[in-house]
């Protein structure tokens, strides 16, 4: 006797069926209007076929229909799609013309840096954070990247999934030690920068910008992340801006509770339709 209930929702639009364990958490969803099942855990996937079984009567034979996980779709986005942007894109305009490796080489063994290191430290730690954020997909969990704003700047990552919405600013300070207060960052002791501060303002607008766009209220907490520092000491006051290494990343994976898949899916796609940021 199989061990899922399979649930009817309508909204923004869609008309699917959500398939779920009594009791517990949604395991997949059938969209009735274009055919697609998604698969949300694999260990259930006959049981779900079964459970669907039922529905697909008036359907094309289910041999027919896509298989495929989440991520998937992600690789073959159309352009206009910022799930195709992959982390650190907005930077790579800045390197154009970078020093050779050679000349590189050279220039560090003189004690000398060319004026496109700190980009390029900037791009190793967005990649090195995308791809943590990688690791969540399978927890029901999907991001965005280098999401460009109308003022030239751009948001580094936008991770949504069961635990709430998170919009993430690396930083790329390895084997430093780092200070957060409530409003600023010291890095090795040195002088104020304004991460939280900017962090603080950045999830405020993603939040009105998203709540705006889907018609709901979208709570939106903005994390600062450090890459590989040596230390890492927040002062105990702060509480609206999370600042963690970046190997803290893998415990969002236990985060759920706050959205459930169908609002995953419905902030997600408008999230990543560039339309909805082009609002100064």
């Amino acid at each position: 006797m199989s061990n899922l209930e399979v649930n009817p929702w309508k909204r923004y639009g869609h008309d699917r069926l959500y398939v779920r364990v009594f009791g517990g958490e949604n395991v997949a969803w059938f969209d009735r209007k274009s055919g697609h099942i998604e698969i949300l855990d694999e260990s259930y996937r006959d049981q779900v076929l079964n459970a669907l079984d039922p529905y697909l009567t008036s359907n094309p034979p289910l041999s027919s229909f896509e298989l495929k996980p989440l991520e998937d779709d992600l690789t073959s986005a159309p352009e206009d799609d910022l799930s195709a942007n992959r982390p650190g894109a907005q930077l790579l305009p800045q390197l154009e013309g970078s020093p050779s490796w050679f000349t590189r080489l050279l220039m560090r063994l003189l004690g000398q840096e060319d004026e496109n290191s700190s980009w390029r430290k900037g791009l190793r730690g967005e990649k090195i954070v995308g791809a943590e954020l990688d690791r969540l997909k399978s927890q029901g969990w999907v991001a965005l990247h280098s999401i460009p704003l109308p003022s030239g700047a751009d948001i580094d990552h936008l991770l949504i999934g069961p635990g709430g919405v998170f919009c993430l600013n690396t930083k790329n300070f390895p084997d430093a030690r780092v200070w957060v207060g409530d409003n600023s960052v010291k890095v090795n002791g040195g002088p104020g920068h304004p991460y939280v501060r900017n962090s603080r303002h950045e999830g405020r607008r993603v939040s009105t910008t998203l709540t705006r766009a889907c018609g709901f209220a979208v709570s939106v907490t903005p994390v600062l992340v450090f890459v590989s520092p040596a230390a890492l000491n927040i002062v105990s006051s702060l509480h609206d801006v999370r600042a963690i290494k970046h190997r803290e990343l893998s415990s969002f994976r236990h985060q759920r509770g706050v959205l459930h898949p169908e609002d995953i899916e419905s902030v997600y796609a408008v999230a990543r339709n560039p339309q909805t940021w082009l609002s100064k």
